[in-house]
């Protein structure tokens, strides 16, 4: 233990000792931001949240604090009555960071370069994008419904046609938002500064950074000792010893993010929904929620969060833990329990492999939980704790078995289009499902990204919603819930729980 301690204190003493490093010579301080997640390229397909995040891109459209769409880069939209025709007039005046002005031709460059990779604008039907002075016509062979929602995701944010080299990759990324970048040093370090010829109302702050660090323990030293204005994504287990610090208020966010395992639904061992529902009824989500993630009440049986609307199922008939019903469900899939408790079929032992990542500091501890949980029914689970960039890896390379990941719903604030890309293919997506397919469902999705009617919307949303809480292609876990330590510096804090954009403009910083 002594060791560990030592540990965390070096690993801290590193961290502050980065942030100091960050204070610039001038008088004027910068907000300084720490989270866990670094990236790799200025590439929008992978990692525009940060730049969406840190206020330098934006979209032709925004989604406001009641979750609604509002103009952005479009000032107006209009939709022909068969719903194939998008047009949206762009607001006048406005530079990107390079000086380059914002047209239509500006804007298809962008969104074109955003259909050529991984996005949720893939599985739009655009038929074709023209472009003349400031109005932008997007063609679609069929309605889509999510249009507006899609529109303004990350991953198609506007960004300069200088930002681009010869082959679509982003190099140089200059956008219109109220902060420009100042200096970028992957994985761990953003510095961005106000944006003078800025379109809307000008930044308070003049400049802000951001630092990554992966251990929960140092982010909250950091909070704890000021060297951060603010933190996001605290472990519980942060809190206690921060609510001591007078300087620093604990900001707690409910958000449609859910903590799931994702399975390969074509592991033998995983293949059919029986056996998925027994993991299911083995777990007990309220001893997570109330011991690990000390959220009472924020236990999840089906994957999308209340505010996610017509998604959510309000009466769901498994609310609780079972484990009869989970050893009866495993034993009518040929699995019998051996003289030590643990399950065999034939010659081979349940054992499988969860994979999880150290990003979102809660995950590892709920691994090791739900290790010891599904241990009760006869499961040997091997925990492989890595980054979160092996999820995808191993999505793709189809060598994964379990994986533990915390999934936002709502970065699109309606689901159906993340679902629309998420289940388009019988392999699925990175940080979706993996083998798994349904004709139903799929139907189902297809018909709601064309439905108007409300009412007929939520009842093929529920329809769909249903499927998936029977099937259990993904098995939820907990809802999440935000964490932020804020400075007493700060003034106007305010947290986006799409987690679309930190909100950095608004905020004033007070010595």
């Amino acid at each position: 233990m002594k060791n560990r301690i030592v540990g965390v204190a070096v690993v801290a003493a590193i961290a502050v000792l980065a942030f100091n490093q960050l204070k610039p010579s001038s008088e004027t301080p910068p907000l300084r931001i720490s989270g866990p997640f670094e990236f790799s390229s200025q590439d929008l397909s992978k990692d525009g949240y940060m730049f969406t995040r840190m206020q330098v891109v934006e979209a032709l459209v925004a989604i406001n604090k009641k979750g609604q769409v509002e103009p952005q880069l479009a000032t107006q939209w209009t939709v022909s009555p068969d719903d194939l025709t998008w047009t949206f007039t762009l607001r006048d005046g406005v530079t990107f960071h390079d000086g380059a002005q914002l047209d239509a031709a500006a804007v298809k460059n962008a969104l074109v370069n955003a259909m050529n990779k991984p996005g949720v604008i893939k599985r739009v039907p655009i038929e074709s994008i023209a472009a003349e002075g400031n109005e932008l016509t997007i063609q679609l062979s069929k309605p889509y419904n999510p249009m507006l929602t899609v529109l303004a995701h990350y991953t198609v944010a506007i960004a300069s046609p200088g930002s681009y080299d010869e082959s679509g990759v982003a190099t140089s990324l200059a956008g219109t938002g109220p902060y420009k970048i100042e200096q970028l040093v992957p994985p761990h370090k953003i510095h961005v500064t106000r944006n003078e010829q800025y379109w809307g109302e000008p930044a308070k702050i003049e400049k802000a950074h951001y630092l990554a660090g992966h251990r929960a323990e140092s982010r909250a030293l950091l909070a704890q000792s000021g060297q951060a204005d603010i933190v996001y994504t605290l472990d519980p287990a942060s809190i206690a010893p921060l609510q001591q610090t007078e300087s620093v208020e604990i900001v707690r966010e409910s958000i449609p993010r859910t903590i799931l395992l994702k399975l390969n639904n074509e592991h033998p061992y995983l293949n059919s929904f029986q056996t998925r529902q027994a993991l299911s009824l083995a777990l007990d989500r309220s001893g997570i929620s109330q011991q690990i993630i000390r959220m009472p009440g924020s236990e999840a049986y089906q994957l999308f969060a209340p505010s996610l609307g017509a998604w959510h199922i309000e009466k769901l008939a498994e609310t609780s833990r079972d484990l009869e019903k989970a050893k009866q469900l495993l034993a009518s899939q040929g699995w019998d329990e051996n003289a030590q408790g643990m399950l065999e079929r034939g010659d081979e032992a349940f054992v499988i492999n969860l994979t999880t990542y150290s990003d979102r500091p809660e995950l590892p501890v709920v691994a090791t939980a739900i290790q010891a949980q599904l241990k009760e029914v006869g499961i040997q689970v091997d925990i492989s704790i890595d980054n979160s960039s092996a999820i995808p890896a191993k999505h793709q390379d189809g060598t994964i078995e379990l994986a533990l990941v915390a999934r936002n719903f709502g970065a699109t604030v309606d689901p159906l289009a993340l679902l629309l890309k998420d289940f388009a293919e019988h392999k699925g997506s990175d940080w979706g499902p993996t083998n798994w397919s349904s004709t139903e469902f799929n139907a189902l999705l297809n018909s709601l990204s064309a439905t108007k009617d409300s009412n007929s919307y939520q009842q093929q949303a529920q329809k769909a919603s249903h499927i998936l809480a029977k099937e259990m292609p993904l098995i939820p876990i907990t809802f999440y819930t935000q964490l932020v330590a804020v400075n007493e510096k700060v003034g106007n804090f305010s947290f986006d729980p799409f987690e679309i954009n930190y909100r950095i403009s608004e905020m004033t910083l007070n010595d």
